[in-house]
């Protein structure tokens, strides 16, 4: 079968855009123009299933290719797409630490309607609002940490080239055909709606704007002939959709019916040409879904499509928003059949985030700045509170509030405090230098064996694509390291000299081997937190970047390793109510008599 989908989801590893895609057909059936003549019982049938010869896809090891949507350019990024990008380059970086190559693909989709109209809305052309809008998402992805391998945009020739090639195959299987269409469109989704899933006044129910009447005669894919191929998908291969109750989502689409759908516009000038016909242009998801192969031909001069599959098709993961389930669940692997390519291994559809209990959007104008966000809390915080509080595949809402109080608990009590407290001790007791190595130290003390059984856990989680769980695993971790110190008080055993003091020695190794575990666990999610938390323990750039998931394994630390300097790794972030009142109580203290400080008997404890 031309359909390779991996059926466990721990073999592959996980939105946002514009909503559903759905025609409404006048009462009277299509008038078919006779150059191109649709046949509604084509003898070739679904080509995934029938004939090995029309896959073009390698069947060599394949690398892991994961994909964020190719982000619409109206408006600049908003923390809803920012989101998207977040969690798919914590997957990107832990299949690398699992030592997988990884083609990690983003992008701008920057046809259609909508861009154009953007564009003459800030007196500008759609070239130019094109490359400021990409450029920016570029800029936002740079500040994130997001360590994309390739960023196309369907404004590059070489798309355009890939686009154009696959419309010709389409084409050459009988699978596109001309008609007339008449229904309501909503600009801001840039699809028809169905009239029974508006709102009154025929708004649409995501952008809330009324949808607009039109008629046009216009190219149409011939989605109806693969009913039966994408039930049998489906029905054979569930993990292709997840989270599974999104499976649910697209069988039940599929089976009230597939209906063909238009994919060229006569109205839309900024778009790619159709072949052979200047009059029309390409529809926008037509042509931006192409985006996740043609990213595959960088260093092709001339682009062509057997060659670009060659070089990593097909996507391990499509991470996209529920939005847009319908786009890549149900009329993308159609149009592969068509063509005569490998369906992706995996859909992972996960949730909005929402502000104020709705969704933001740029259309609904309720976004929440991620450039902002960088900027007044950092980069680890902006990256763990969404991954850690957002259960991937849910919605999940922001709170400034609630963002504060778990990146203070988490990052820098939990973990930044148990470090810096640790290498404090290490300092005054040790002169920074560890006694023994790692496994020396932690010989015959089931401490050892309670953190590996959480690192397990720890990639469990990252493998099935429940990112929170495993920030949780991981934070657990740090939670046993906080317990174990708390219950050995080293400070006091170095009090105590003698024997006490040698064992004091080993328990600090133990609990800085169990923050260099953390950091480790934690990179594909905060990788900035975690390197400098490797620098704290005396490691160069280079053995950093080295790291694997190897290195989650107990024994690193070795005797003789000199620690640096205690300094903290993540500051404490203080809300508006703190600040505030700190600065009443600095001027009660200039009115009254300070009172002596107390002895604290830990340090940085």
């Amino acid at each position: 079968m031309a359909v390779r989908i991996n059926c466990s989801i721990q073999n592959t590893l996980c939105l946002l855009n514009p909503p559903l895609f759905s025609l409404r057909y006048r009462a009277s059936p299509l008038k078919l123009k006779p150059q191109l003549h649709f046949r509604q019982n084509p003898s070739r049938g679904a080509l995934f299933c029938t004939c090995a010869t029309t896959d073009i896809t390698p069947h060599n090891t394949e690398p892991f290719v994961l994909t964020t949507p190719l982000y619409y350019v109206n408006a600049p990024p908003h923390m809803g797409s920012a989101y998207t990008t977040i969690a798919a380059d914590a997957i990107a970086r832990f299949q690398r630490l699992l030592g997988k190559k990884v083609i990690f693909i983003t992008g701008t989709d920057e046809h259609g309607e909508k861009i154009a109209t953007a564009a003459m809305a800030q007196g500008s052309t759609p070239p130019d609002h094109c490359n400021l809008i990409s450029q920016s998402y570029m800029t936002l992805w740079k500040d994130l940490d997001i360590s994309y391998d390739k960023f196309i945009r369907t404004t590059d020739s070489k798309h355009e080239a890939i686009v154009k090639e696959f419309y010709s195959r389409v084409l050459a299987n009988g699978d596109i055909y001309r008609a007339d269409y008449d229904g309501l469109y909503c600009v801001n989704c840039e699809e028809y709606k169905d009239e029974k899933e508006l709102l009154d006044n025929n708004c649409c129910p995501v952008h809330l704007k009324p949808c607009v009447s039109r008629k046009e005669d216009n190219y149409f894919f011939a989605l109806s002939k693969y009913q039966k191929a994408l039930e049998d998908t489906l029905n054979k291969n569930p993990n292709f959709v997840q989270p599974s109750f999104r499976l649910n989502e697209v069988q039940s689409w599929i089976n009230s019916g597939l209906r063909d759908f238009s994919i060229s516009r006569a109205s839309v000038d900024w778009g790619i040409p159709v072949p052979d016909d200047k009059t029309q242009t390409i529809y926008v998801w037509f042509d931006a879904l192409l985006g996740y192969i043609s990213a595959l031909s960088d260093d092709q001069e001339q682009p062509d499509l057997l060659k670009t599959v060659s070089s990593g098709w097909p996507a391990s993961l499509h991470l996209i928003g529920k939005d847009i389930l319908r786009f890549h669940a149900v009329y993308w692997p159609a149009m592969l059949m068509s063509a005569g390519l490998s369906l992706p291994k995996m859909v992972f559809g996960h949730g909005f985030l929402t502000k104020d209990g709705m969704k933001m959007g740029k259309s609904l104008g309720n976004t929440l700045e991620p450039n902002d966000l960088v900027n007044k809390f950092g980069t680890d915080a902006v990256r763990y509170f969404f991954v850690r509080e957002v259960e991937f595949g849910n919605d999940g809402d922001y709170s400034e509030e609630r963002f504060i109080n778990i990146v203070n608990a988490h990052l820098a009590n939990t973990i930044g405090n148990l470090l810096n407290r640790t290498l404090g001790l290490l300092k005054k007791n040790c002169q920074s230098i560890l006694v023994v190595d790692s496994t020396t130290a932690a010989e015959g003390n089931e401490f050892k064996d309670n953190v590996e059984k959480l690192v397990d856990k720890v990639r469990i989680h990252y493998e099935n694509l429940s990112l929170s769980s495993a920030c949780e695993a991981a934070l657990e971790i740090g939670n046993v390291g906080n317990l174990y110190m708390d219950q050995r008080a080293p400070w006091s055993l170095f009090k105590q000299g003698g024997t006490a003091a040698e064992a004091a020695a080993k328990d600090l190794v133990i609990i800085l081997e169990t923050v260099r575990i953390i950091a480790i666990a934690l990179f594909p999610v905060t990788p900035s937190l975690s390197w400098r938390i490797y620098a704290q323990l005396g490691y160069s750039r280079d053995q950093f970047d080295a790291a694997t998931w190897r290195d989650t394994e107990w024994g690193g630390l070795k005797g003789g390793q000199v620690m640096a300097q205690p300094k903290p790794v993540f500051a404490r972030i203080e809300n508006q109510t703190e600040v505030e009142d700190k600065g009443v109580a600095v001027g009660k203290t200039k009115k009254s008599k300070a009172k002596p400080k107390q002895p604290q008997e830990v340090v940085g404890a």
